[in-house]
């Protein structure tokens, strides 16, 4: 399961969000796997990587539903600051909503 911020949910649902920088200790789900986002419903996740989040550009933070990549960097210190702090490795999870998921 992927929980999202509702701010978040209207994005996913027009297809302007289609991915999320994740902080875990290690990779906790794999390409081809299917996940669920409570109010959105059933996922497929098509990509998984390990990202480094300083080199993070503008183009890299569209798909996550912000402008610049700053913007995108500041919202993750927000939610997983103390995960940053301790060293946890950043992923980039690439989905795209099941026809099926509403």
């Amino acid at each position: 399961m992927l929980l999202f911020k509702k701010k978040f949910l209207p994005a996913i649902r027009r297809g302007e969000k289609t991915q999320t920088i994740r902080l875990w200790r290690w990779r906790m789900m794999r390409a081809g796997q299917r996940s669920y986002i409570p109010g959105i419903g059933y996922i497929h996740i098509e990509r998984v990587e390990q990202i480094e989040l300083e080199r993070l550009t503008d183009e890299d933070a569209l798909p996550d539903g912000f402008a610049t990549a700053a913007a995108l960097r500041e919202e993750l210190t927000t939610i997983y600051g103390d995960k940053i702090e301790a060293g946890y490795k950043t992923f980039r999870v690439v989905f795209r909503v099941m026809e099926d998921a509403v």
